[in-house]
Order: C-alpha cells, then sequence, then structure tokens
C-alpha cells in the first residue's frame, strides 16, 4: 500500500517523522513517501500508483483524480476541502476526510488579534517608530474606541461562535450571517441573525469565517464593498477564494473599507514581491497562520493520520 504525503514546500515544513512513525506504528506495510509539490505533470506522475494521499492544499481537479486509478482516500491535513473537486471524487468512489476540530481557539485568537491591531493602528504606530523614528500618537486621526461598535460575522460555526465569546469581553455589538444556524444558538451567546445586506450595511468591523464553497466564491466582491455604509474594517480569516482581490483593493482605495487583515489571499503560494496589498499602513498580511501553534500542529497531525488509519481499515 502507497502513502503519499504532498503538498507545496512550505506546508511540509513540519514534523514528518512524528507523522510516518504513527501511520507505520498501525500500517506497518505502507510503503510512504513524501513529495514537495513542483507542478501538475511531475505530480501526475507520483500519484498514478498512490492509494492514499496526505494534503491540505493541493488542487485536485478532475484530470488529477482521474489520473490516480489506485488512489481510495484523500485525508486532507485542514478542515476544508476547497481545493478538492468533491463530486468527481465521489464518482470515482474517493473518500475524503477532513480534520474536524483541532484549530478553534487558535483561529478566534488570531481573529481577535488581527480586530484589535487595525482598531488601535498598530501597524501604523509601528512603521512609523521603526522605519521613521516617529513617536507621535497623534499621526493617527479618528480612532475610534472599540467598545459599542458593531461586529459582523459572516458564518457563525465553532469559530464564529468562538470569535464571539472572546469579542463580547470588548462590550461590541455582535451580529451574524449563516443560514445554517439556528436562532437558538445565536440567542444563547447574545448575538443577533441578520441577512447579508443589514449586516453589510451597519457593520463597523467584519470578519469572514465562512467556509469555502461554490456558492460563497467571490463572495465579497464590489457589490458587496460598496454596500459598506460605515468604511468597516474588513478581517478574512476564512478562504482566500471568498474575497476578490481587486476589488477589495479598490475598496481600499476608494476608502469604502477603512482597512483590511487578511490571513488568506487567493493564491496559497502567493507572489509577494510588489503585491498590491503589501506595504500599506491599513492593511495587514499573515501567512495562513491563523491556526498556528505548537498544540494545534500535533493534534492536525494526530487527527490526519488517524484519518487514514481509520479508512484504511475500513477498505482493507
Amino acid at each position: 500500500m502507497n502513502i503519499l504525503i504532498s503538498d507545496y514546500e512550505d506546508v511540509l515544513d513540519r514534523d514528518l517523522e512524528y507523522e510516518k512513525q504513527l501511520l507505520l506504528e498501525h500500517l506497518p506495510e505502507a510503503h510512504i513517501e513524501v513529495y514537495s509539490y513542483i507542478n501538475e505533470e511531475e505530480f501526475l506522475e507520483k500519484i498514478k500508483d498512490v492509494d492514499v494521499l496526505s494534503t491540505a492544499f493541493l488542487p485536485l481537479n478532475k484530470k488529477v483524480l482521474q489520473s490516480a486509478k489506485r488512489l481510495k482516500c484523500i485525508s486532507v491535513n485542514a478542515t476544508g476541502y476547497g481545493n478538492i473537486d468533491i463530486q468527481e471524487a465521489r464518482n470515482l468512489k474517493i473518500e475524503v476526510r477532513t480534520v474536524k476540530e483541532y484549530c478553534t481557539t487558535e483561529v478566534a485568537e488570531h481573529t481577535m488579534a488581527l480586530l484589535l491591531s487595525l482598531v488601535r493602528n498598530i501597524k501604523h504606530y509601528s512603521n512609523e517608530i521603526d522605519r521613521e523614528n516617529i513617536w507621535k500618537y497623534q499621526s493617527v486621526v479618528n480612532m475610534k474606541r472599540l467598545a459599542g461598535q458593531t461586529l459582523a460575522i459572516f458564518g457563525f460555526g465553532r469559530i464564529g461562535q468562538a470569535v464571539t465569546k472572546k469579542a463580547r469581553a470588548f462590550d461590541l455589538k455582535i451580529i451574524a450571517v449563516d443560514p445554517f444556524t439556528s436562532k437558538e444558538i445565536a440567542d444563547e451567546l447574545g448575538v443577533t441573525l441578520v441577512d447579508k445586506e443589514y449586516a453589510l450595511e451597519h457593520a463597523d468591523i467584519i470578519t469572514n469565517h465562512m467556509n469555502q464553497t461554490l456558492e460563497n466564491k467571490q463572495y465579497f466582491s464590489k457589490e458587496e464593498f460598496l454596500k459598506m455604509k460605515k468604511q468597516p474594517l474588513f478581517i478574512n480569516v476564512g478562504r482566500g477564494e471568498c474575497v476578490n482581490e481587486q476589488d477589495l483593493l479598490w475598496a481600499l482605495e476608494k476608502k469604502h473599507i477603512s482597512g483590511a487583515a487578511l490571513d488568506v489571499l487567493k493564491e496559497e503560494n502567493p507572489e509577494l514581491i510588489d503585491h498590491p496589498l503589501t506595504r500599506r499602513d491599513n492593511v495587514i498580511l499573515t501567512p495562513h497562520a491563523a491556526f498556528y501553534s505548537e498544540q494545534s500542529m500535533i493534534d492536525l497531525q494526530t487527527r490526519t493520520c488517524e484519518n487514514i488509519i481509520d479508512s484504511v481499515k475500513g477498505w482493507r
């Protein structure tokens, strides 16, 4: 049985020996290979004789899946699977397993860190001190008190609810947009469920935690930014493809939003040289790091391997 652990080079920069040992402890007959993705052509050659694939971000489209003639299981080293053609996987009877829970606490903490950094203009002050030796609090104008502002959470699942519990400590008014969440759950957390239009119009701060689906691709685009009446701060720690980046840039330039904090971009490995979202005082970028801590990495690796072990034992 062949198991391939494959992803972009930076994603594979983790303790892979731990994963190998855990897999071999339960599947001693397995042959495990690690491959750092270079291009689709080479990947197609690698995957053709693989029974199990472990990956987080590689694009697994119809062509790739059809080339993997022996593939029975994809263990996604993440919670989302927007990079996988799920319908084709079903057609080919390839089981897709994700990690349901491992980093809710970290993502909620990261969201609040970004939110507070934007509200208090931390990047601006830090840049002035480090680059220009300026020590002047008045260099920021129109800074608003956080308490009393309206936070709109798009996607009110585990992470959205965890953000709520932390945000309540700052006396924020919290509204949420999620057609799949019950009023009872929202009421328990003191949150008002609203529709998209209301949230766009009334929010001082918007944070996105939606899972990536076909329905919410490019969910935040020019039309949505135009409806943001209060020039809100915009935070995305969900999925990069939920946001039209060109329209986000336009909204920043036209001041339809006051600032942005993004843990994800449309590309998982963006070219940062001359990227239009870098080197802006009112834009904070982090490298898809919201999930990260030592504890969450161990949980992620363990549960990814457990998914492989359970799947193999089911069809072996």
